[in-house]
């Protein structure tokens, strides 16, 4: 249903900077470079963007946040200490997430700007 999401930021070199490295942890890339706005996609299609708003400044969202897949959960650990490594806050480590049926492996990070990311593996 998803094939994209949106944070904004007050910095987008910064931001640029930050998720060029967390998201290369979890085999993703820059795929879209404009003025103001950064995207990128991972293996399965759908699209991240962070930018600066078009109008008004970019505010943390209360209750929101983005929800990223990992190609494993090794990865999740990599992702969750690089963005703590570039100025990202812990919000949860790394650890096992729900009943054991799930078999879900997550981590939650606020990037630089407060928006809040979660990155999930459901398998080994």
């Amino acid at each position: 249903m998803l094939t994209g999401a949106r944070f904004g930021t007050r910095d987008i070199k910064r931001a640029v900077a930050f998720y060029d490295a967390v998201t290369a942890e979890i085999g993703a890339a820059r795929v879209i470079e404009r003025h103001g706005m950064a995207g990128y996609r991972g293996a399965d299609g759908g699209i991240f963007l962070v930018g600066t708003p078009r109008e008004g400044d970019a505010t943390v969202g209360n209750g929101s946040q983005v929800m990223w897949a990992a190609p494993s959960r090794a990865a999740v650990d990599r992702a969750h200490a690089k963005a703590l490594e570039l100025g990202g806050m812990c919000e949860g480590a790394p650890g096992p997430r729900g009943s054991p049926e799930t078999n879900m492996y997550a981590a939650y990070f606020r990037d630089p700007d407060g928006n809040k990311v979660m990155v999930m593996r459901v398998g080994d």
